[in-house]
């Protein structure tokens, strides 16, 4: 059966166009509207899913065909899109920049799996007709993408509106669907720092900042015309889900989750949920140690940036430490990894951590990682079988400081950084902590394993539990 889901991609030039703005205003606009829409970032991205996900209401998910399959990424799509109204897919950097020549996982490469039209965002500042050459050149790149309109950005005035409006539709034969003037400098609308921009859950002032976005919308872009062109959208194929079988939950998987720990993808925490865990939130700032559990998954954030506070909540990583020791499944990324090092030194000082794993960081000015990941599984661990390779991302400032020496590790780095010394996957007992993030929809072990290992746990550190249920890996 073929469904209609109306949609667009929102695309850039390149990076910073401005396409997290314009995404924000067009989805706080078509809400305030009585539109329903859903969400998804093409890429790995955190912070810009979060803040899609927010002026939402929603989940939003990222679409990453790198990590995850191209079936999987557009069963993910159509399984949420065909409950709302219309979807907006925001892309990442330049609309036909991808992985290598040809751009494979590219945003341009997205729109076509999706079979979605494209809105380019352009930033048009100190330029005039020469916007339409652009333009122009991007259609004729790739037939195969159909770009349907676009949306200026950073407009002077009226008259630099105006020439470069009738220069597109004149040579480009697209309409103008938005014109955004200088709003000033992108910190006063999201405020950033060293990886980017702040994450919602650290954001004050969120109603002003939706009302704000909402005015932009309205006053800026031709909401009309973008719901129109989203309607044109081809219909799509109904990909026959019915959905995975949930197990019932037979143990407790926590995960902090607070303004430093945020960085998690939905599909992780559904598939423990879908093998068999009740997810337990945890607070690494304000609880003083772990619930009744039997797992822990640390996801990524920033725990620099609040130090001070995870080094005063001393009883918790004690708490951690201690489950560690006893041999509890903890499974941390990034900025879990810098949680259960020795120390982070940031600005100079030194802030002792959870010490499970006897290394210390530092932040460094410029990232020491930062891209897709490929890892080769080349020792045994709780929640990957030997020999596997997993693909991931990475976006990290930290490194080992010159005096520490990485411990017993995992994982070899095929793509990417790692620890250092081509190594990633800090490994002890069943504490594992890796600077590669995974998705699980392209991992399908990883949950199943998990839930097992804690499951062991439970059954013979805790004794809860008797019988011989296991969740099949």
């Amino acid at each position: 059966m073929s469904v209609k889901i109306p949609r667009l991609v929102i695309a850039g030039l390149s990076g910073d166009s401005g396409k997290t703005v314009v995404s924000l205003s067009l989805i706080n606009s078509l809400r305030r509207k009585g539109y329903s829409v859903s969400v998804f970032k093409k890429g790995p991205d955190y912070i810009d899913a979060a803040w899609l996900g927010t002026a939402a209401g929603t989940v939003c998910r990222n679409l990453d065909t790198y990590m995850v399959t191209p079936e999987i990424v557009f069963a993910t799509f159509f399984r949420n899109a065909s409950k709302t109204d219309i979807s907006i897919i925001e892309g990442n950097r330049g609309i036909f920049d991808g992985k290598d020549l040809i751009g494979t996982h590219s945003t341009s490469g997205l729109a076509g799996l999706l079979q979605a039209p494209v809105v380019l965002v352009i930033n048009v500042s100190k330029v005039t007709r020469t916007v339409a050459a652009i333009i122009s050149g991007c259609i004729s790149f790739d037939p195969n993408v159909r770009i349907a309109g676009v949306i200026l950005n950073k407009v002077a005035g009226k008259r630099h509106q105006k020439i470069i409006t009738e220069s597109i539709e004149k040579y480009c034969g697209i309409p103008v669907l938005g014109a955004v003037p200088k709003l000033g400098e992108d910190a006063s609308l999201i405020p950033g720092r060293h990886l980017g921009l702040i994450t919602p859950a650290e954001f004050n002032s969120s109603h002003e900042f939706s009302d704000l976005l909402t005015e932009i919308g309205e006053k800026y872009l031709d909401i009309e015309k973008l719901v129109e062109i989203a309607g044109t959208a081809s219909l799509l194929d109904d990909t026959g889900e019915s959905g995975e079988k949930e197990i019932p939950a037979n143990v407790k998987i926590g995960y902090f989750k607070d303004s430093i720990f945020t960085f998690y993808y939905p599909e992780n925490l559904e598939a423990l949920e879908r093998s068999g865990a009740e997810l337990v939130p945890v607070s690494s700032t304000d609880d003083k140690h772990l619930p009744d559990i039997d797992g822990l998954y640390i996801g990524g954030g920033f725990p620099e940036t609040q130090a001070d506070r995870l080094m005063s909540n001393h009883s918790m990583m004690m708490s951690v430490r201690e489950a560690s020791q006893n041999g509890m499944p903890i499974y941390a990324e990034c900025g879990g990894l810098i949680y259960l090092s020795r120390s982070i030194i940031w600005n100079d000082n030194n802030y002792p951590m959870a010490g499970i794993f006897p290394i210390d960081l530092k932040m460094n000015l410029k990232p020491a990682g930062h891209g897709y990941a490929e890892v080769l599984i080349d020792k045994d661990n709780p929640f990957f079988d030997t020999g596997d390779t997993v693909r991931g991302h990475e976006f990290h400032y930290s490194s080992l400081e010159s005096s520490s020496t990485a411990p017993n590790s995992c994982m070899a780095v095929e793509t990417g950084a790692g620890i250092g010394g081509g190594r990633d996957g800090l490994l002890l007992k069943n504490t594992l902590a890796t600077y590669t993030h995974i998705h699980a929809d392209g991992v399908a072990g990883w949950a199943p394993a998990f839930v097992n290992k804690a499951l062991a746990y439970k059954k013979n550190i805790n004794g809860r539990v008797t019988g011989s249920s296991r969740v099949a890996v």
